[in-house]
């Protein structure tokens, strides 16, 4: 049976282009019949970024069958992943999260999470010499992923391995990252086609404070104006994805990535109490700005108190 590879739901750039990369490298190298699959839309970076390197969309799948072989890559969080993961194959985990727990396999499997931004890194790592076999299209989403993970490096969660690999690729290639981020993060910050819900949804994990659950929301711009200018209709939106979704409260983190610096919207005393508490913040209005916060994962998720 072919591979399943694929990352969490709404899926990012790496979410897309390490699927991507994998099924490549499992087809093409190691003779083992895969292919990429998205667990939803991607989002407009992940889709300028298969339009730049002439890559197929994979096809989008809302669930896996029981025995299916599946390689899970950029999460192992049994809540980012189809809700029957543990009746398939899982065969192999590649990321680059803290490990969660709740996934089960039918045997010992290949496993390798390591402290880098993004999961194309690690990638690169363990295809060593064979990376030089890779198509133009695999490198480019490898590097894409790598620039879109470290916000073009930064990001607090990039490592000096992250930086020295993006740079192997762009000369490879013959790219120009800074031209090439710039490319992808005005992809990224086009977000008029989207509805509010979609827009809470986009980039989001779920977390628990407390026994509070939180759907915790980034969207990563280099024009927050245009996100902020609907903060009204999203703080509105707020409770109708909270209810739908089955959590308690939407936060919604909109980052600067030139400015460096994260707009928290307050729709309510329970965030206000969770700005005060997880960043020291001074809340007087709708909206609080964090200078120097731009990662979920290493700035917002381990600072959440109430």
């Amino acid at each position: 049976m072919t591979v399943q590879v694929f990352g969490h739901k709404s899926p990012d750039t790496d979410s897309t282009g390490a699927p991507i990369a994998w099924a490549w490298y499992l087809s093409e190298i190691r003779g083992t019949p895969a292919a990429p699959k998205l667990l939803g839309e991607p989002n407009t970076e992940a889709a300028f970024v298969l339009k730049r390197w002439n890559l197929d969309k994979p096809e989008i799948i809302s669930g896996v069958e029981a025995g299916a072989p599946v390689v899970i890559v950029d999460t192992n969080n049994p809540a980012e992943l189809p809700e029957a993961i543990n009746d398939a194959d899982i065969q192999a985990i590649i990321d680059h999260h803290k490990l969660v727990g709740g996934l089960e396999t039918k045997g010992p499997i290949e496993i390798r999470i390591e402290p880098l931004a993004c999961t194309a890194t690690l990638m690169y790592k363990m295809m060593g010499d064979d990376i030089a076999r890779a198509p133009e299209g695999i490198k480019g989403a490898m590097l894409s992923c790598i620039i879109s993970d470290t916000l073009a490096f930064r990001s607090p969660t990039t490592t000096d391995e992250d930086r020295a690999i993006a740079h192997a690729l762009a000369d490879d290639l013959g790219v120009d990252i800074a031209a090439l981020a710039e490319e992808m993060f005005a992809a990224k910050s086009d977000v008029s086609a989207f509805s509010d819900a979609e827009l809470l949804r986009m980039d989001s994990k779920e977390y628990a404070v407390e026994g509070t659950r939180f759907r915790v929301s980034v969207l990563e711009t280099t024009a927050p104006k245009i996100v902020l200018d609907r903060k009204d209709s999203l703080m509105t939106s707020m409770a109708d994805v909270a209810k739908e979704d089955g959590v308690d409260q939407v936060l919604l983190f909109v980052v600067d990535i030139l400015n460096e610096e994260a707009t928290l919207l307050v729709p309510n005393d329970l965030v206000k109490t969770l700005a005060i508490r997880s960043f020291g913040a001074e809340v007087s209005g709708d909206t609080v700005v964090l200078p120097g916060v731009v990662s979920r994962k290493k700035q917002i998720i381990p600072n959440l108190k109430l």
